[in-house]
């Protein structure tokens, strides 16, 4: 997926300036580019981002020619939630890049519907991949897990033609285990049930 968003140059404006007429401060780096100070439209950022994330290719323009960008950090207001920062890290052409890309769990699995709890222990995992590649999301098909114990690796995750894994292979995605039984209530004696009389003692004449 490759999404293009308008950027202009900011120089040595300061960030607070920015802000004030609705845009965000970012800046755009990479192996051979070097860092421009820019200001993109705040509102079309929020978009962009809830679509791209950190795995789509974004071409920047209004800097110069169009460079092809990933996101690579975004700092947001603590309290607001809005976007305060970005950096955009410029693609080289023909060269892999390194993302870290999130799962999405699909199917059904025999096991789960059979009483047992599919257990997810990742929920992303890195490859280097050709940014023509690069997947927005990669799908673990859980279908395929019947019974407890039953699991998923990473390696067993299908991948672009282009992509290299970075996640040990031999890591667990996805497994089922048997649901733990609750402990019984337990019910509170009824008053006086149970409750041990004490001996009556003789009385002295």
């Amino acid at each position: 997926m490759t999404l293009s968003l308008a950027v202009t140059e900011r120089g040595a404006e300061k960030a607070d300036a920015v802000r004030a007429r609705g845009e965000v401060p970012a800046v755009v780096y990479g192996h051979k580019q070097e860092p421009i100070s820019i200001a993109v439209n705040a509102g079309e950022l929020q978009r962009l981002w809830r679509t791209a994330g950190q795995t789509s290719v974004v071409t920047l323009t209004g800097v110069g020619a169009a460079k092809d960008t990933l996101v690579r950090d975004v700092q947001f207001h603590p309290v607001s939630g809005d976007i305060l920062h970005v950096d955009f890290y410029a693609l080289e052409k023909g060269k892999k890049v390194a993302v870290t890309v999130p799962l999405s769990f699909v199917g059904t699995s025999p096991a789960e519907k059979a009483g047992s709890v599919l257990v997810k222990a990742l929920h992303e995992i890195e490859i280097d991949v050709d940014p023509t590649e690069l997947p927005h999301e990669l799908e673990v098909d859980v279908s395929s897990i019947a019974a407890d114990g039953d699991h998923i690796t990473v390696g067993q995750i299908k991948l672009p033609k282009s992509a290299e894994l970075m996640t040990d292979a031999e890591e667990v995605v996805v497994s089922a285990v048997a649901q733990e039984e609750e402990p019984a209530e337990v019910t509170p004696a009824a008053e006086g049930e149970g409750e041990t009389t004490p001996a009556e003692t003789p009385q002295e004449e």
